[in-house]
């Protein structure tokens, strides 16, 4: 049996999930939750962290995003209670195709506020550094970024990885939880919401970042089918170049 995708100029839909199950079936696809490759992890407060998942989710090298709260003493925070908490994104990345200082390139050229103006914790501007070499690097990489802003000061606070606590699951790949029938048929549960790397991928790419070609240079790593992929193609280009944050 030979599979086939329709073009169609209309909006394609996924409200049909048997279609998507056929072509699981006959293809041997399924979505890819995680790759098998060694990482590292970054924690980074810069606003609200719908914007930043979506950021970082489309860069090439980062694996999975999870968003959370951090760098405070309360206990269990939640969104309706964060205490001295910061809204912050966990970023797992391959070393070998980014780096630590291309992670932070990101993060000072895309705050949605606070960077140089003081604001409340929850949407401070915040480097959490898992280990020395990551202090390092930070530290050297504001000092820069400092000397390049002059004379704005930055209020970002670089300090130790202590805590996490990943956000309720609401929060989670925002954006692509607004594509309802796509991320069920990516069969995403709440733990999978925080760490999918098909959905990590896809929160980016549906919010407009990293644009269509780039999509389409990383698509065959997602487990995605042909209707999961035209549905994909459709709403990127649409949303290719739009604003992030919230």
């Amino acid at each position: 049996m030979s599979l086939t995708i329709t073009k169609d100029v209309s909006t394609p839909e996924l409200k049909d999930l048997s279609t998507v199950r056929n072509e699981q079936k006959e293809l041997n696809l399924s979505p890819v939750h995680r790759l098998n490759v060694s990482h590292a992890t970054a924690t980074f407060g810069m606003g609200c962290f719908w914007g930043a998942e979506s950021l970082y989710g489309a860069t090439r090298g980062v694996l999975r995003t999870t968003v959370g709260y951090a760098g405070g003493s309360s206990e269990l925070p939640t969104y309706r209670k964060m205490g001295d908490h910061t809204e912050v994104l966990e970023i797992d990345y391959d070393p070998s195709v980014i780096s630590f200082k291309d992670l932070l390139d990101l993060f000072w050229n895309n705050h949605e506020y606070g960077l140089t103006t003081p604001i409340k914790r929850q949407y401070a501007s915040l480097i959490l550094y898992h280990d020395d070499n990551q202090r390092q690097i930070a530290e050297a990489s504001k000092f820069e970024e400092q000397e390049r802003r002059a004379p704005e000061v930055i209020t970002t606070d670089i300090a130790p990885k202590e805590n996490f606590y990943a956000a309720e699951t609401y929060h989670q790949k925002y954006r692509l939880q607004g594509h309802k029938d796509l991320a069920a048929s990516l069969n995403l549960n709440p733990q999978l919401l925080q760490s999918s790397y098909v959905a990590t991928k896809l929160n980016g790419y549906l919010a407009g970042v990293g644009g269509i070609e780039q999509f389409k240079s990383e698509v065959d790593t997602m487990g995605l089918t042909p209707t999961q992929r035209q549905y994909c193609n459709f709403h990127i280009e649409q949303n290719e170049g739009q604003g992030l944050y919230c």
